[in-house]
Parts: structure tokens; C-alpha cells; sequence
């Protein structure tokens, strides 16, 4: 059963759930498992998640959920871009900006502005 609405996009030769934003929030290792079904059902290498569908939980890096949540995509291989304006979060805490700055260099989960940046970041 999917949970997760959304339609399977290839950019750029990768095959790429686009969630919508109405959906349930990513709030823990259950939800993101439940993101990772859908997307291997779907055969899908990578999650593109609004920001929306995003819990403020995960942007407080001390409740855990992010580290939980990372390591899940992590450990099942599929890839995470969270999509959409996180200035709000970002002006929050220096530690998140830290945070997404270094997960931005490396190639499994990301936090990107917008589409064009989702787009850029998979070009060859």
C-alpha cells in the first residue's frame, strides 16, 4: 500500500519520487521507512520531499529524528532531497546550517532551495 502521494519522474536518468505536499509529515524512523516502501515500490531512486512534509522535530538536531531518519534512507540505499525554503529552521540554529551545509556535499540526502536546484544537482 503507498503512502506516500506523489508521481515517479526520471530527471536526469535518475527515477525520482516527487512527493506532493499534502501527505504525512516525516516525523521519525517509522515514517521514513514508510517513505522508502513507496519508494522502492515505485522503483524509485531517490525521495524528492517538500519541506512541507517535513517535521519540525527533524530540523531540532538534539530530538534525533534527523540522525534516525538520515540513517534509515542511509542503510536501504535510497536517496533523500528535501525540497524548499528551510531559511526559517536555518535562522534558528547555527548547528542546523552546519548540518545541511556538510550533508549538501555529499551525495545521499540533501536539502535544496527549489526543483531547478534538484534538477541541477542530478545533471551528469
Amino acid at each position: 500500500m503507498t503512502t506516500t502521494p506523489g508521481t515517479l519522474e526520471d530527471l536526469h536518468g535518475v527515477r525520482v519520487l516527487r512527493c506532493t505536499p499534502d501527505g504525512p509529515l516525516l516525523d521519525g524512523e517509522q515514517a521514513a521507512l514508510d517513505l522508502i516502501g513507496d519508494a522502492m515500490g515505485y522503483d524509485a531512486e531517490l525521495v524528492a520531499l517538500p519541506v512541507e512534509r517535513v517535521a519540525d522535530e527533524f530540523f531540532r538536531l538534539k530530538s534525533g529524528v534527523a540522525g534516525a531518519v538520515m540513517q534509515k534512507f542511509v542503510n536501504y540505499r535510497v536517496r533523500l532531497a528535501v525540497v524548499g525554503d528551510l531559511s526559517r529552521h536555518l535562522a534558528e540554529s547555527s548547528a542546523l546550517r552546519d548540518f545541511v551545509h556538510e550533508t549538501n556535499q555529499g551525495s545521499h540526502i540533501w536539502f535544496l532551495a527549489d526543483e531547478d536546484a534538484l534538477a541541477a544537482r542530478l545533471r551528469p
